[in-house]
């Protein structure tokens, strides 16, 4: 493994730091709101960073995101460039590719992703019905419903490992599609997507009916939906979504899902680094500062190891999405890394906003106060990622089931027939 960023990421991180820097200041975000800054998304799509995802890959996105997280930049980055712009290069069509990318590259369009936990979404293709989306899956993974509404968690779906286990065996980035697209209709509610509000297309999941009792992708325009403003724990634009008959398309065929599952898990626990860094960074230059009897707050022995133990928490978040997004990108199994990565966002993620705000003092506990948006952020994103202990269950899950039957987890097989191959 090579983290080691290529010319163009680094290139592509630097100026996505510097945008970011410039223009998503505490005076500017305190503006917003809870909507989103579109100087900011104007800015960085005339620096043409959204299309740039396209040439340094997830690893390349995941830096970009770093960056966005240290600053808590309100626009929808990461949501386009996973469930658009990454979802649509790798399993669109040759005709959808050529219609439906620009948009994406130049910002145009904005996409975001509807992977629901509770009711369900009903696709009807062809008169036929195309499944139903219980969303299951995404209770413990990057996409899902489930997450705080208006400051209270909402929507956890217990036992979500047993039907997610298909998702966490993501591998190689599936090549596109050749045939034409299918059509259907959507019916279904999904509580709360992030970003609806800035969204021109949403990606929804789809859970089909037996026999295959697999997940499908559709694109839907947000212009021929119902939506709804709802209000998160961090200001993410988020809203309601009503499906009501209304048309889509399909993304992708077999490992299209999976592979966005895991895409958004490992985007997202990137941007969770960038939030812990932030968080972090904010402490460090406040305990350095804020003087106690004379010292300095960071002279403290405790107040040392609570940072220490924060930074850890951080590079396991960051390493850890790094990883997965390396193997994607060089076409490897990635899916279980991104599980891996998405429990220590969640659960590290967790300690790090928290211990940031508490090296404040009494001054962590201004609502007002920048860090405080890195707390916001740090608990919404666990939420979206699904919690540890259902990130943990699903990942003890699926290696009970591999070490039971090597042909379920194929990195488990290829090393025993290595092993078999050394022997004789």
């Amino acid at each position: 493994m090579d983290f080691t960023p290529t010319e163009e990421q680094a290139a592509a991180r630097d100026l996505a730091g510097e945008i970011f820097g410039d223009l998503a200041t505490p005076e500017r975000l305190t503006a917003a709101g809870t909507g989103s800054d579109a100087e900011l998304w104007k800015a960085l799509c005339a620096a043409g960073l959204p299309g740039a995802v396209e040439d340094v890959g997830l690893l390349g996105l995941v830096l970009l995101l770093e960056e966005q997280g240290r600053v808590t930049a309100q626009v929808p980055f990461a949501a386009s460039c996973v469930y658009g712009l990454l979802a649509v290069a790798a399993h669109g069509t040759e005709e959808q590719r050529g219609r439906l990318l620009p948009g994406l590259r130049d910002g145009t369009a904005v996409a975001t992703g509807a992977f629901p936990a509770r009711g369900g979404v009903v696709a009807v293709v062809d008169g036929a019905q195309g499944g139903e989306s219980t969303g299951a899956v995404l209770g413990a993974g990057a996409g899902a419903a489930p997450g705080v509404v208006a400051g209270a968690q909402a929507g956890k779906v217990p036992g979500a490992a047993a039907e997610a286990r298909a998702g966490a065996q993501a591998g190689a980035v599936i090549g596109a599609a050749t045939g034409a697209p299918a059509a259907g209709r959507l019916t279904g509610v999904v509580p709360w997507v992030p970003w609806l509000r800035d969204a021109t297309e949403v990606l929804v999941a789809v859970r089909e009916s037996a026999p295959r009792a697999g997940h499908s992708l559709w694109r839907v325009r947000v212009a021929d939906a119902e939506t709804e403003p709802v209000e998160l724990t961090a200001p993410w634009s988020a809203g309601r979504l009503v499906l009501d008959g209304t048309p889509g398309e399909r993304i992708g065929g077999d490992g299209a899902y999976e592979d966005v599952l895991a895409s958004a898990r490992t985007a997202f626990a990137g941007l969770q680094a960038g939030v812990c860094a932030g968080s972090l960074a904010r402490a460090v230059a406040h305990t350095n500062e804020r003087e106690q009897f004379g010292r300095p707050l960071a002279a403290k022995q405790g107040v040392q190891l609570r940072a220490a133990d924060a930074h850890m928490d951080t590079e396991a978040i960051r390493v850890t999405a790094y990883e997965a997004a390396w193997r994607r990108d060089a076409g490897l199994l990635y899916g279980t890394h991104a599980l891996t990565a998405a429990w220590w966002a969640s659960e590290g993620g967790m300690r790090v906003v928290h211990a940031g705000q508490h090296l404040h003092g009494g001054m962590g506990a201004d609502l007002d106060h920048p860090v405080h948006r890195h707390f916001l952020w740090g608990r919404q994103l666990d939420a979206f990622l699904g919690c540890g202990s259902e990130v943990l269950q699903e990942m003890g899950d699926l290696i009970a089931d591999s070490a039971e039957d090597p042909e379920q987890h194929p990195e488990k097989q290829q090393q025993q027939e290595q092993q078999q191959e050394g022997a004789a």
